[in-house]
Protein backbone atom coordinates (compact mmCIF):
# COMPACT_ATOMS: atom_id res chain seq x y z
CA UNK A 1 0.00 0.00 0.00
CA UNK A 2 1.19 3.12 -0.97
CA UNK A 3 1.77 5.87 1.81
CA UNK A 4 0.91 9.46 1.37
CA UNK A 5 4.11 11.16 1.45
CA UNK A 6 4.37 13.32 4.50
CA UNK A 7 5.78 16.16 2.88
CA UNK A 8 2.54 17.26 1.03
CA UNK A 9 2.33 20.79 1.36
CA UNK A 10 0.16 22.26 3.87
CA UNK A 11 -0.90 26.41 2.54
CA UNK A 12 2.07 27.94 3.66
CA UNK A 13 2.44 31.53 4.94
CA UNK A 14 4.75 32.70 1.73
CA UNK A 15 1.84 30.47 -0.44
CA UNK A 16 -1.13 32.41 1.28
CA UNK A 17 0.60 35.88 1.38
CA UNK A 18 0.99 34.78 -2.64
CA UNK A 19 -2.73 33.89 -2.74
CA UNK A 20 -3.56 37.36 -0.71
CA UNK A 21 -1.57 39.16 -3.34
CA UNK A 22 -3.29 38.18 -6.13
CA UNK A 23 -6.52 38.59 -4.67
CA UNK A 24 -6.14 41.78 -4.07
CA UNK A 25 -5.62 42.48 -7.82
CA UNK A 26 -7.96 40.30 -8.24
CA UNK A 27 -10.80 42.40 -6.45
CA UNK A 28 -10.23 44.89 -8.63
CA UNK A 29 -12.11 43.29 -11.47
CA UNK A 30 -15.46 42.42 -11.96
CA UNK A 31 -16.64 38.99 -11.69
CA UNK A 32 -16.52 36.32 -14.81
CA UNK A 33 -18.57 37.33 -17.67
CA UNK A 34 -22.50 37.18 -17.39
CA UNK A 35 -23.86 34.52 -18.62
CA UNK A 36 -25.23 34.08 -21.73
CA UNK A 37 -28.78 35.83 -22.75
CA UNK A 38 -30.63 31.96 -23.18
CA UNK A 39 -30.10 31.45 -19.59
CA UNK A 40 -32.78 33.43 -18.47
CA UNK A 41 -32.09 34.20 -15.00
CA UNK A 42 -35.27 34.09 -12.74
CA UNK A 43 -34.70 35.42 -9.25
CA UNK A 44 -36.99 32.64 -6.44
CA UNK A 45 -36.88 29.70 -4.55
CA UNK A 46 -37.44 26.27 -5.97
CA UNK A 47 -39.42 24.13 -3.65
CA UNK A 48 -37.69 21.54 -1.12
CA UNK A 49 -39.17 18.17 -2.59
CA UNK A 50 -37.34 19.22 -5.75
CA UNK A 51 -34.16 18.42 -7.16
CA UNK A 52 -32.08 21.49 -6.82
CA UNK A 53 -31.59 24.09 -10.38
CA UNK A 54 -28.37 25.78 -11.16
CA UNK A 55 -28.82 28.61 -8.78
CA UNK A 56 -26.71 31.30 -8.24
CA UNK A 57 -26.69 34.27 -5.53
CA UNK A 58 -23.85 37.07 -5.39
CA UNK A 59 -22.80 38.10 -1.65
CA UNK A 60 -20.84 41.53 -2.00
CA UNK A 61 -18.14 40.65 -4.34
CA UNK A 62 -18.36 36.99 -4.07
CA UNK A 63 -20.92 35.18 -6.73
CA UNK A 64 -21.68 31.47 -5.74
CA UNK A 65 -23.31 28.69 -8.19
CA UNK A 66 -24.88 25.84 -7.06
CA UNK A 67 -23.24 23.31 -10.25
CA UNK A 68 -25.42 20.63 -10.21
CA UNK A 69 -23.67 16.93 -10.58
CA UNK A 70 -26.74 14.60 -9.76
CA UNK A 71 -29.81 13.96 -8.65
CA UNK A 72 -30.54 11.88 -5.78
CA UNK A 73 -33.73 10.74 -3.69
CA UNK A 74 -33.03 9.65 -0.08
CA UNK A 75 -34.55 6.56 2.07
CA UNK A 76 -36.85 8.13 4.87
CA UNK A 77 -36.30 4.98 7.19
CA UNK A 78 -32.75 3.94 6.61
CA UNK A 79 -31.11 7.35 5.86
CA UNK A 80 -33.34 9.24 8.44
CA UNK A 81 -33.79 6.20 10.99
CA UNK A 82 -34.19 9.16 14.06
CA UNK A 83 -37.32 11.55 12.05
CA UNK A 84 -40.86 10.36 13.35
CA UNK A 85 -42.72 9.30 10.62
CA UNK A 86 -45.26 11.76 11.78
CA UNK A 87 -42.62 14.68 11.22
CA UNK A 88 -43.30 13.75 7.54
CA UNK A 89 -46.23 13.29 7.42
CA UNK A 90 -46.94 16.85 8.63
CA UNK A 91 -44.71 18.18 6.22
CA UNK A 92 -45.29 16.41 3.03
CA UNK A 93 -43.63 19.37 1.29
CA UNK A 94 -40.35 17.70 2.31
CA UNK A 95 -40.82 14.97 0.11
CA UNK A 96 -40.36 14.31 -3.74
CA UNK A 97 -43.39 12.75 -5.54
CA UNK A 98 -42.16 9.10 -4.74
CA UNK A 99 -42.29 9.72 -0.66
CA UNK A 100 -38.38 10.15 -0.54
CA UNK A 101 -36.54 12.78 0.36
CA UNK A 102 -34.97 15.25 -2.87
CA UNK A 103 -31.69 15.86 -2.43
CA UNK A 104 -29.12 16.84 -5.70
CA UNK A 105 -25.47 16.61 -5.16
CA UNK A 106 -23.13 18.96 -6.94
CA UNK A 107 -20.00 21.56 -5.95
CA UNK A 108 -20.33 25.23 -5.40
CA UNK A 109 -18.57 27.51 -7.28
CA UNK A 110 -16.95 30.60 -5.63
CA UNK A 111 -15.91 33.36 -8.02
CA UNK A 112 -13.67 36.27 -6.74
CA UNK A 113 -12.37 38.73 -9.01
CA UNK A 114 -11.02 36.24 -11.88
CA UNK A 115 -10.21 33.36 -9.50
CA UNK A 116 -12.33 30.45 -9.23
CA UNK A 117 -12.87 27.81 -5.95
CA UNK A 118 -15.04 24.99 -6.71
CA UNK A 119 -16.02 23.33 -3.32
CA UNK A 120 -16.99 19.35 -3.97
CA UNK A 121 -17.10 17.72 -7.23
CA UNK A 122 -20.51 15.87 -6.48
CA UNK A 123 -21.46 11.91 -7.27
CA UNK A 124 -19.99 11.74 -10.67
CA UNK A 125 -20.21 7.39 -11.75
CA UNK A 126 -20.72 6.82 -7.96
CA UNK A 127 -24.15 5.40 -6.60
CA UNK A 128 -25.97 5.31 -3.10
CA UNK A 129 -26.16 2.57 -1.42
CA UNK A 130 -29.64 0.85 -2.17
CA UNK A 131 -30.85 0.93 1.31
CA UNK A 132 -29.85 4.70 1.51
CA UNK A 133 -31.92 5.59 -1.62
CA UNK A 134 -31.41 6.04 -4.88
CA UNK A 135 -29.35 8.48 -7.01
CA UNK A 136 -27.89 9.35 -10.71
CA UNK A 137 -24.60 11.47 -11.90
CA UNK A 138 -22.19 13.00 -13.83
CA UNK A 139 -23.49 16.18 -15.25
CA UNK A 140 -20.71 18.15 -13.58
CA UNK A 141 -18.11 18.91 -16.46
CA UNK A 142 -21.57 19.08 -18.27
CA UNK A 143 -22.89 21.88 -16.25
CA UNK A 144 -20.04 23.78 -16.45
CA UNK A 145 -19.73 23.44 -19.54
CA UNK A 146 -23.10 25.31 -19.97
CA UNK A 147 -21.53 27.99 -17.65
CA UNK A 148 -19.17 28.42 -19.66
CA UNK A 149 -16.79 27.68 -17.23
CA UNK A 150 -13.51 24.99 -18.39
CA UNK A 151 -12.08 23.15 -15.93
CA UNK A 152 -9.21 25.09 -16.64
CA UNK A 153 -9.74 27.90 -15.27
CA UNK A 154 -10.53 26.50 -11.93
CA UNK A 155 -7.66 26.92 -9.06
CA UNK A 156 -8.54 25.40 -6.67
CA UNK A 157 -10.78 22.19 -5.36
CA UNK A 158 -11.40 22.12 -2.17
CA UNK A 159 -13.53 19.35 0.16
CA UNK A 160 -15.94 19.34 2.64
CA UNK A 161 -15.44 15.44 3.22
CA UNK A 162 -14.66 12.29 1.44
CA UNK A 163 -17.74 10.68 0.77
CA UNK A 164 -18.64 9.49 -2.75
CA UNK A 165 -21.58 12.16 -3.74
CA UNK A 166 -18.61 14.71 -3.01
CA UNK A 167 -15.76 13.31 -4.69
CA UNK A 168 -17.14 11.77 -8.03
CA UNK A 169 -15.18 13.86 -10.60
CA UNK A 170 -12.28 14.75 -8.67
CA UNK A 171 -10.72 12.61 -11.22
CA UNK A 172 -11.04 11.04 -14.76
CA UNK A 173 -9.28 7.73 -15.97
CA UNK A 174 -10.01 7.90 -19.93
CA UNK A 175 -8.86 5.36 -22.04
CA UNK A 176 -7.15 2.82 -19.60
CA UNK A 177 -4.69 5.37 -18.19
CA UNK A 178 -4.07 6.58 -14.47
CA UNK A 179 -6.59 8.74 -13.17
CA UNK A 180 -6.15 12.26 -13.43
CA UNK A 181 -6.73 15.51 -12.08
CA UNK A 182 -10.54 16.53 -13.60
CA UNK A 183 -9.74 20.14 -12.52
CA UNK A 184 -5.58 20.17 -14.08
CA UNK A 185 -4.79 23.44 -12.68
CA UNK A 186 -6.39 23.33 -9.84
CA UNK A 187 -4.68 22.73 -5.93
CA UNK A 188 -6.73 20.26 -4.22
CA UNK A 189 -7.78 20.50 -0.87
CA UNK A 190 -8.66 18.69 2.19
CA UNK A 191 -8.24 18.71 6.40
CA UNK A 192 -5.98 16.33 7.88
CA UNK A 193 -8.38 15.65 10.51
CA UNK A 194 -10.76 14.11 7.52
CA UNK A 195 -7.42 12.58 5.12
CA UNK A 196 -5.26 10.60 7.62
CA UNK A 197 -8.39 7.91 8.81
CA UNK A 198 -9.29 7.64 5.42
CA UNK A 199 -6.31 6.86 3.92
CA UNK A 200 -5.71 4.56 6.73
CA UNK A 201 -9.25 2.85 6.06
CA UNK A 202 -10.21 3.63 9.52
CA UNK A 203 -13.30 4.65 7.81
CA UNK A 204 -15.51 2.72 5.95
CA UNK A 205 -19.25 4.28 5.37
CA UNK A 206 -19.16 6.51 2.25
CA UNK A 207 -14.86 6.02 1.39
CA UNK A 208 -14.59 6.81 -2.21
CA UNK A 209 -12.69 4.53 -4.56
CA UNK A 210 -9.29 3.84 -3.20
CA UNK A 211 -7.66 3.34 -7.17
CA UNK A 212 -9.89 6.19 -8.45
CA UNK A 213 -9.26 8.54 -5.46
CA UNK A 214 -7.80 8.37 -2.81
CA UNK A 215 -4.25 7.22 -4.72
CA UNK A 216 -4.47 9.63 -6.83
CA UNK A 217 -5.27 12.47 -4.62
CA UNK A 218 -2.50 11.25 -2.16
CA UNK A 219 -0.23 12.72 -4.95
CA UNK A 220 -1.33 15.81 -5.05
CA UNK A 221 -3.28 16.67 -2.27
CA UNK A 222 -2.66 19.94 0.48
CA UNK A 223 -4.01 19.65 3.64
CA UNK A 224 -4.92 22.16 6.20
CA UNK A 225 -6.32 22.81 10.23
CA UNK A 226 -8.98 24.43 11.49
CA UNK A 227 -9.57 28.10 11.17
CA UNK A 228 -7.14 28.38 7.86
CA UNK A 229 -7.31 30.78 4.83
CA UNK A 230 -7.67 28.24 2.16
CA UNK A 231 -8.74 30.82 -0.58
CA UNK A 232 -8.76 34.31 -0.28
CA UNK A 233 -11.52 35.28 2.14
CA UNK A 234 -12.51 31.02 3.12
CA UNK A 235 -11.57 30.41 5.99
CA UNK A 236 -12.28 26.45 7.40
CA UNK A 237 -14.01 25.31 10.42
CA UNK A 238 -13.58 21.63 10.89
CA UNK A 239 -17.32 20.30 12.04
CA UNK A 240 -16.93 16.87 12.61
CA UNK A 241 -18.82 14.00 13.33
CA UNK A 242 -20.75 13.86 9.96
CA UNK A 243 -16.51 11.90 9.06
CA UNK A 244 -13.94 12.75 10.95
CA UNK A 245 -12.41 15.91 9.55
CA UNK A 246 -15.79 17.42 8.03
CA UNK A 247 -15.26 20.84 7.44
CA UNK A 248 -17.43 23.83 6.89
CA UNK A 249 -16.34 26.82 4.47
CA UNK A 250 -16.43 30.27 5.65
CA UNK A 251 -16.91 32.29 2.66
CA UNK A 252 -16.39 36.26 3.75
CA UNK A 253 -17.68 38.89 1.41
CA UNK A 254 -16.12 42.52 1.61
CA UNK A 255 -18.81 44.04 2.83
CA UNK A 256 -18.88 41.71 5.77
CA UNK A 257 -21.52 39.55 4.64
CA UNK A 258 -20.45 35.32 5.19
CA UNK A 259 -21.30 32.40 3.20
CA UNK A 260 -21.42 28.92 5.15
CA UNK A 261 -20.91 25.86 2.81
CA UNK A 262 -21.49 23.10 5.74
CA UNK A 263 -21.25 20.26 3.71
CA UNK A 264 -23.50 17.29 5.17
CA UNK A 265 -23.81 18.27 8.85
CA UNK A 266 -27.22 18.69 7.66
CA UNK A 267 -29.18 16.49 5.18
CA UNK A 268 -32.57 18.30 5.54
CA UNK A 269 -33.92 21.41 7.11
CA UNK A 270 -35.98 19.07 10.06
CA UNK A 271 -32.52 18.76 11.15
CA UNK A 272 -31.87 22.58 11.41
CA UNK A 273 -34.84 22.62 13.62
CA UNK A 274 -34.14 19.30 15.13
CA UNK A 275 -30.51 19.12 15.32
CA UNK A 276 -30.74 15.91 17.99
CA UNK A 277 -31.66 14.38 14.92
CA UNK A 278 -28.75 12.29 13.07
CA UNK A 279 -28.17 10.77 9.47
CA UNK A 280 -27.44 7.16 9.04
CA UNK A 281 -24.13 7.73 8.05
CA UNK A 282 -22.96 9.49 10.85
CA UNK A 283 -19.89 8.36 11.89
CA UNK A 284 -19.98 9.95 15.43
CA UNK A 285 -23.16 11.34 16.68
CA UNK A 286 -22.13 12.75 19.26
CA UNK A 287 -19.82 14.79 17.17
CA UNK A 288 -22.31 15.49 14.97
CA UNK A 289 -24.51 17.77 17.71
CA UNK A 290 -21.66 19.39 18.85
CA UNK A 291 -20.98 20.45 15.17
CA UNK A 292 -24.16 21.24 14.78
CA UNK A 293 -24.76 23.83 17.80
CA UNK A 294 -21.20 25.60 16.82
CA UNK A 295 -23.00 26.34 13.02
CA UNK A 296 -26.36 26.95 14.27
CA UNK A 297 -24.81 29.61 16.54
CA UNK A 298 -22.75 30.88 13.59
CA UNK A 299 -25.80 31.03 11.15
CA UNK A 300 -27.90 32.71 13.41
CA UNK A 301 -25.36 35.66 13.69
CA UNK A 302 -26.38 38.57 11.15
CA UNK A 303 -25.68 38.73 7.86
CA UNK A 304 -24.82 35.18 7.87
CA UNK A 305 -26.12 32.89 4.99
CA UNK A 306 -25.83 29.11 4.01
CA UNK A 307 -25.63 26.62 1.44
CA UNK A 308 -26.78 22.90 2.10
CA UNK A 309 -26.18 20.61 -0.78
CA UNK A 310 -28.74 18.00 0.14
CA UNK A 311 -31.64 20.44 0.75
CA UNK A 312 -33.88 20.12 -2.25
CA UNK A 313 -33.92 23.22 -4.24
CA UNK A 314 -33.90 24.62 -1.39
CA UNK A 315 -29.77 25.34 -1.05
CA UNK A 316 -28.92 28.95 -0.44
CA UNK A 317 -31.08 29.92 3.01
CA UNK A 318 -30.96 31.92 6.39
CA UNK A 319 -31.44 29.93 10.00
CA UNK A 320 -34.48 32.38 11.27
CA UNK A 321 -34.67 33.20 15.13
CA UNK A 322 -37.52 30.90 15.40
CA UNK A 323 -34.74 27.91 14.07
CA UNK A 324 -36.67 27.73 10.57
CA UNK A 325 -34.28 27.24 7.50
CA UNK A 326 -35.38 30.02 4.99
CA UNK A 327 -34.87 30.12 1.37
CA UNK A 328 -33.15 32.59 -0.09
CA UNK A 329 -33.71 34.08 -3.28
CA UNK A 330 -31.24 32.93 -6.03
CA UNK A 331 -31.11 33.11 -9.54
CA UNK A 332 -31.75 29.63 -11.58
CA UNK A 333 -29.43 29.90 -14.19
CA UNK A 334 -30.25 26.07 -15.70
CA UNK A 335 -32.90 23.67 -14.54
CA UNK A 336 -31.86 20.24 -12.62
CA UNK A 337 -29.38 18.51 -15.48
CA UNK A 338 -30.32 15.05 -14.13
CA UNK A 339 -33.29 13.46 -13.63
CA UNK A 340 -34.34 9.89 -11.77
CA UNK A 341 -35.76 7.09 -13.87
Amino acid sequence: MTEPDDTVPAPSRRGLLRTTLAATTALAAPLAAPLPPAYAARPGTGSLGDQSAVRSITVGDVRLTYVVDAAMELDREHFFPAVPASYWAAHPEALAPSGRIAASAGGVLVERGHRRLLIDVGLGANVLSPSLGVSRGGALLRTLHALRVPPESIDTVAFTHLHTDHTGLGFRAEHGRQPRKAFPHADYLVARAEWDPFWHREVKVGAPSWDGFMVPMSKVLHRFGDGDEIWPGVTTLITPGHSPGHTTYVIRARDGRRILVFGDAFHTPAQITHPEWPSGPDVNITGVHRARTTLLAELHAPRTYGFAFHFGDQAFGRVTHDGLWHPVPARALLPSPVSLP
